[in-house]
Parts: structure tokens; C-alpha cells; sequence
């Protein structure tokens, strides 16, 4: 079989896409690299999935600090050149952060929801993408707030709000719904141009797993907002990390999934199309650049 690398796997999404990962059938079951902060949420979701069958490898990483990232993408490096792990054939960007305050900075200086869901894992693919073995998928993790939908207009959510990528990473006074759509929009962004740059075999795209109120994600948002939103959660029909998680799973492992490629958009199980705004080549380029420039200069 091969081995699928996770960030974040210790809560929600993460946690039920290990576990659902570690849960298939013998023959398909793969072995796990699971990249999260150190502690004993990672230990415990690891000795979970052992439990199960898997044969997991945990990787200390705080992902709101590059060095973090770079030490774990050394450490998968030294693991695969060594054999202690198969072959890397899946990379399952999961982790998420949303900041209640846009003020707030990450280890490296840049405002933290962008550089925990966005530029940590630039980092890492780019650290890893010339390691994987082809065929081999590359999975981010997006989200429909990057446009102003019904659902999103009612909860009142805003959308992106796009500007240069090295204003958006500077840490300052706004709203941290538009710092955490601007996120998800660059990571769409940042698909389409990963795809132009690697190589034939690696297919890049993107699970939207359903809004999931109530989740870990929103634990900074007012008291207030995490009731609503955890009533929200027992409707019928709201997505869940238990059902998206397996959802997720299945897009790094399953044949029905083998040729998504050039950030094809799946919101759950179903392949959709993504807004005329998701898709423009010279801010994807830029955003490259920026990223390269914004990724330097934390090693600097």
C-alpha cells in the first residue's frame, strides 16, 4: 500500500479523516504521517488509529511557525530516504485556524488565519511535492466563503476580499471572516498555479467538507456565536466532521477520485464548479510570487 500525510489530525475534520483513513480494510488501509501540534490530542488520535489497525507516525509541528513546517517536511524526508515509511503517495492539507482578531501575528509576523491555513502549507508541499510518488495527490482544504453565497449571506459570513497577498499576510485591524475567506480563496488561487509547476503525476485539488458549526475552527468566536452555531449543528442534513470526514478520506485513497486535477472543486461527494472569481491567472501568479517571497523571507 502507501502512505497519506495529514495536518492537522487531532480535531473534527482531521481527527475523523485519520480515523477513517486508519479504519479501511487491510488491503487498503494506508500507513499515516500525521503533522500536528505536539501533545495529547496528537497522541491520542495516533494510538487511536494504531487501534485500528494503522501504522502511524506522529510529527510535532505548530503549524502557525515555518520553522515548524520546514522540520517536519526534513523529518518525512529523512523517514522516506530511510524506508521507515512507504512510498508518499497522498498529502492531505487539513489544518485550519480562524483568529478572532486580524491583529494577531504568527511566529514569522503574518497575520495568523493566513499563514496557519494558507502559507504553512505552501511550505510544506513545497518542502514535500518532489518526494511523492506518482501517481500522487495533493488535497487543500477550501471552503465557499470565499464568495458571498445564500447560506453564507444569512449567517451573515462575508466573502473575500481580495488585495495583494503581501498585504493581506501583514497582521492588522479588519474582520476575521474576510481574513479567513481570503484564506480559503488563495488556497483555490494557489491550486490552480500548484498544478502549472508540478509534475504530470501529481493531481492537485480541493474538498470543501460543508460548513460544520459548532467545530473546533470557530473555538476563538464569542460565546454567543459557538451556541448558535452548536445548534446549528443537530439539523438534519448539516455536515459534520463524522460525515465529511470519510468524504475526505475517500478522495486521497478511492479510484473515483484518481484523476481530479488543476484544483478541481468537491464540496462533499460532489464535483462542483467554483465562482468566475476563484479562477484568474494573474493573481494566481502573483500569488506564487508573493508566496516564494513571503516563505524567504521567514528564513531570513
Amino acid at each position: 500500500m502507501t502512505t497519506v500525510l495529514i495536518t492537522g489530525p487531532t480535531r473534527g475534520l482531521g481527527r475523523s479523516t485519520t480515523l477513517a483513513l486508519a479504519g479501511r480494510p487491510r488491503a487498503e488501509r494506508p500507513d499515516l504521517l500525521l503533522v500536528g501540534r505536539p501533545g495529547r490530542a496528537l497522541t491520542d488520535v495516533a494510538a487511536e488509529a494504531r487501534a485500528l489497525g494503522a501504522t502511524v507516525h506522529e510529527i510535532g509541528a505548530d503549524l502557525s511557525r515555518l520553522a515548524d513546517v520546514r522540520a517536519a517536511a526534513t523529518t518525512v524526508r529523512e523517514m522516506l530516504e530511510t524506508g521507515r515509511v512507504r512510498q508518499l503517495r497522498a498529502l492531505i492539507a487539513n489544518a485550519g485556524a480562524m483568529s478572532a482578531d486580524t491583529r494577531k501575528a504568527s511566529a514569522d509576523g503574518y497575520e495568523l488565519t493566513f499563514a496557519v491555513n494558507y502559507l504553512a502549507h505552501a511550505q510544506l508541499i513545497g518542502d514535500l511535492v518532489d518526494v511523492l510518488e506518482q501517481p500522487a495527490r495533493i488535497i487543500l482544504l477550501g471552503s465557499n466563503t470565499y464568495h458571498a453565497n445564500f447560506w453564507r449571506r444569512l449567517l451573515h459570513v462575508p466573502a473575500a476580499e481580495w488585495t495583494d497577498p503581501m498585504d493581506i499576510a501583514q497582521p492588522a485591524e479588519g474582520s476575521s471572516g474576510v481574513a479567513y475567506s481570503n484564506a480559503k480563496l488563495a488556497l483555490l488561487y494557489y491550486a490552480h498555479e500548484l498544478q502549472r509547476h508540478v509534475a504530470a503525476g501529481i493531481n492537485v485539488s480541493v474538498f470543501e467538507p460543508g460548513w460544520m458549526p459548532g467545530t473546533a475552527l470557530g473555538r476563538d468566536a464569542p460565546a454567543a456565536v459557538r451556541a448558535v452555531a452548536r445548534g446549528i449543528a443537530r439539523i438534519p442534513g448539516v455536515a459534520t466532521p463524522e460525515s465529511s470526514g470519510p468524504q475526505l478520506a475517500s478522495m486521497a485513497l478511492d479510484a473515483k477520485w484518481a484523476n481530479l486535477r488543476d484544483g478541481a472543486f468537491v464540496v462533499r461527494d460532489r464535483l462542483a464548479p467554483v465562482e468566475p472569481v476563484a479562477h484568474d491567472r494573474a493573481r494566481e501568479r502573483r500569488l506564487w510570487a508573493a508566496t516564494s517571497e513571503l516563505l524567504r523571507r521567514a528564513t531570513a
